[in-house]
C-alpha cells in the first residue's frame, strides 16, 4: 500500500461517520485556532511596540514634573510645572552625553483653513524637539531662531492635520491657517510617524505661551510641561539619566531625603518591559492552547481504538488477502493524520478569522505570521503521529485467523 492509497482509504472511512470525525478533531481545531490567534495578536503587539519606539526616536529620555507639596499636602504628579526652559539649557550645556534637548507645552484647539477645520493637539516647542525625535520634514522648513525668539506666527503641521485641512495635490507651504483666531503661516509638513503621532500641529514655544496656552494658571514665561533629550549612544543612557537627575536636584534645590519634583523616564525601556509581560502572557496562552491539542490527541486515540475494534473483521480480511502488517499500520496511521490535518486546516482558518475579528472589533493590530501557521500545523501533524501510532500498531498486530472469527 502506498501513502496515497492510505490517505484515500482514510478519507473514505472518515466520510462514513462525518459527525464522529468532526467531534474527534474538535480539540485539534480549537488548539490550532488558539495558537494562530495568540501568535497573531502577539506579533501585532510587537509591531506596535516597534512603531511606538520609532515614533519617539532612538535613545530618548523624557523628563516630566513629579509630585510637589503645597501647604503640607502632596499634589499628584504633573499638577504643577516644575520644569523650565533654563533646565533645558543647563542639560544641553552641562551633560556631554546629550546631543539635543527641547522643552514643550501642549494643549488642544481647533485648526481652521478656509472652509475646513480640525481639532488637534497644539504643541509649543523648539527645533530641538524634531532633532530628538528624528522627525524629518516632508516639505518646508523648521522654525528659525528669530521665530523662536520673537513668538513668530508660524506652524508646522503633522501629516494627518495637513491631509484634513488641504485637498490632495494642494501645497500647504505658505498657506494661512488660524488657531484660536490667530493667523499662522504653514512653513513645514512633517513625515509620517504613525496615526497617533501625526495628528499634531507645532508652533514655536514662545508663540504657544504668549498666544495660546500661557493663560493657564500653572504656566509661566519660563515653565515647560516636559523635556525630551537625545542621548548620543545607547550605552550611555544610564549615565546620562543619572547625570540629569543629579543636575536637576541641584537646580531645584531638592534636599537629601526629599522626593524629586521631576521624573526621568526611558520610554523605550518601559515599552520593552511591557512587551516582555505581553510575551509571557502569550506563552501562557499557547501553553493553554496546547492542552487542547493534547485533549484532541487523546480523543483521536480513543476513537481510533474504537475504530480498530469495529473493523477487526476488515483487518482480518485484508491480512488474509496478503496485506502486510505495515500496510495495516499505515492505513490507520493515515486516518489519524487526516483527522489532524483537516482539524489543523479548519483551526488555521478559524484562527485567521478570529484574529481579523479581534483586530476589527477591539482596534488592535494583528499580524498573521506564516511561521505561526506552519508551527500550528506541525503540532497538529505531530499529534496525529503520536496519538495515532498505538492504535495503528495494535491493528497491525492482530492475528488474521482471530480477526476473521470476529462477528
Amino acid at each position: 500500500m502506498t501513502m496515497l492509497q492510505g490517505f484515500q482509504i482514510a478519507l473514505h472511512a472518515l466520510r462514513l461517520n462525518p459527525l464522529r470525525s468532526f467531534l474527534t478533531m474538535l480539540g485539534i481545531v480549537i488548539g490550532v485556532a488558539s495558537i494562530v490567534t495568540v501568535f497573531a495578536i502577539g506579533a501585532g503587539a510587537q509591531l506596535r511596540l516597534q512603531e511606538q519606539i520609532r515614533s519617539i526616536g532612538a535613545n530618548v529620555l523624557m523628563i516630566t514634573p513629579g509630585a510637589v507639596y503645597q501647604g503640607g499636602v502632596r499634589l499628584k504628579d504633573g499638577s504643577k510645572l516644575t520644569m523650565t526652559e533654563s533646565d533645558v539649557q543647563a542639560i544641553l550645556e552641562q551633560i556631554p552625553e546629550i546631543q539635543a534637548a527641547a522643552g514643550s507645552i501642549a494643549g488642544t484647539a481647533q485648526v481652521i483653513h478656509e472652509g475646513k477645520n480640525w481639532n488637534t493637539t497644539i504643541n509649543g516647542t523648539t527645533t530641538g524637539h524634531f532633532m530628538v525625535r528624528d522627525w524629518q520634514l516632508a516639505s518646508g522648513r523648521y522654525f528659525s531662531n528669530a521665530e523662536e525668539a520673537a513668538a513668530g506666527k508660524v506652524v508646522i503641521l503633522g501629516s494627518t492635520v495637513a491631509s484634513e485641512l488641504f485637498a490632495p495635490g494642494d501645497d500647504p507651504i505658505g498657506a494661512q491657517i488660524r488657531i484660536m483666531k490667530v493667523p499662522l503661516e504653514v512653513i513645514g509638513v512633517l513625515d509620517r510617524k504613525g496615526p497617533a503621532q501625526d495628528d499634531v500641529a507645532f508652533v514655536p514655544l514662545t508663540t504657544a505661551k504668549l498666544r495660546f496656552l500661557g493663560s493657564a494658571s500653572n504656566i509661566n514665561r519660563d515653565s515647560v510641561a516636559y523635556i525630551i533629550a537625545k542621548v548620543a549612544a545607547d550605552g550611555k543612557m544610564a549615565g546620562a539619566r543619572s547625570e540629569i537627575e543629579s543636575l536637576l536636584r541641584q537646580r531645584h534645590r531638592v534636599l537629601a531625603g526629599q522626593e524629586d519634583d521631576f521624573k526621568v523616564q526611558d520610554p523605550a525601556a518601559a515599552m520593552e518591559a511591557q512587551q516582555g509581560a505581553v510575551r509571557t502572557v502569550a506563552l501562557l496562552l499557547v501553553a493553554i492552547a496546547s492542552v487542547s491539542l493534547l485533549v484532541g490527541g487523546i480523543s483521536i486515540m480513543n476513537v481510533m481504538m474504537v475504530s480498530v475494534t469495529e473493523r477487526t473483521r476488515e483487518i482480518g480480511i485484508r491480512r488474509a488477502l496478503g496485506g502486510r502488517m505495515r500496510d495495516i499500520r499505515l492505513q490507520f496511521l493515515c486516518e489519524a493524520l487526516v483527522l489532524c490535518l483537516l482539524g489543523g486546516a479548519i483551526g488555521v482558518l478559524g484562527g485567521v478569522t478570529l484574529s481579523m475579528t479581534v483586530a476589527r472589533m477591539a482596534g488592535w493590530i494583528t499580524s498573521i505570521d506564516g511561521e505561526a501557521i506552519a508551527l500550528a500545523l506541525a503540532f497538529s501533524i505531530a499529534t496525529g503521529l503520536i496519538f495515532g501510532f498505538y492504535p495503528a500498531h495494535k491493528a497491525s498486530k492482530l492475528s488474521p485467523i482471530e480477526a476473521l472469527k470476529t462477528e
